[in-house]
């Protein structure tokens, strides 16, 4: 899939996300929200099929299974599941007020998936700058 397409598929999913998320807000719709998130989870489900399917035929052609690649590749599916972990959650604080769900647990998978992404982007920059000036 070219980027243009890649890009203006995620616009329209973002698009109905934002659309249907409005509606039940505004309380012009009576959806369960699991509903209401289903363009979100659609749309990680294809990014995690995608992934997968990268990473299998990366090993398939005889690359290295432990190489940089398929690690930031594990990394991405870990982080497509920790976001799906967090909206189930989220879901279902909205969804049933009576179970009484703390927000900090609600955040928690967020929490974990944080430090790592902002240490991956540092050395990414670190090891991006070190090449460009050698």
């Amino acid at each position: 899939m070219a980027v243009l397409q890649r890009a203006l598929f995620t616009w329209f999913i973002l698009l109905v996300f934002l659309i249907l998320l409005v509606l039940r807000l505004d309380t012009r719709i009576h959806w369960n929200w699991f509903i209401v998130f289903i363009p979100i989870w659609f749309y990680d489900n294809i990014l995690m099929v995608y992934v997968f399917f990268n990473m299998m035929s990366y090993c398939r052609n005889g690359h290295d299974r432990l190489s940089n690649s398929v690690q930031r590749k594990l990394w991405y599916l870990l982080a497509i599941i920790l976001k799906m972990l967090s909206l189930i959650i989220l879901c279902l604080k909205l969804e049933n007020p009576s179970y009484n769900i703390s927000t900090v647990y609600v955040m928690i998978p967020i929490w974990i998936l944080l430090p790592f992404s902002v240490s991956d982007v540092f050395l990414t920059l670190i090891k991006s700058s070190r090449s460009r000036y050698l």
